[in-house]
């Protein structure tokens, strides 16, 4: 008797597993299609860029020293105010 048990459980654990499987793989295909969609009739367009080279690159720069300089402010000031 306790062999039947473990063959149903065997079955209802393989029809689960099954089941599992065919969704994720519906799930895929229907990923796939719907990426193929969107890439057709909605295709990317190459961004332009709006500055010189130069000119972006020194922007970028200025905001990056900025923002150094602000967390190193702020990392000092912590470290000013919970000293022991």
């Amino acid at each position: 008797m306790e062999f039947n048990l473990v063959v149903e459980g065997l079955k209802f654990m393989v029809l689960g597993m099954g089941t599992v499987f065919l969704f994720l793989l519906l799930m895929v295909w229907i990923l796939k299609l719907q990426s193929k969609i969107i890439t057709k009739y909605f295709p990317q367009k190459p961004e332009q860029p709006s500055q010189s080279f130069n000119g972006a690159s020194l922007a970028s720069e200025n905001k990056d020293a900025s923002l150094v300089a602000v967390i190193t402010a702020a990392i000092e000031m912590f470290r000013q105010q919970h000293k022991k």
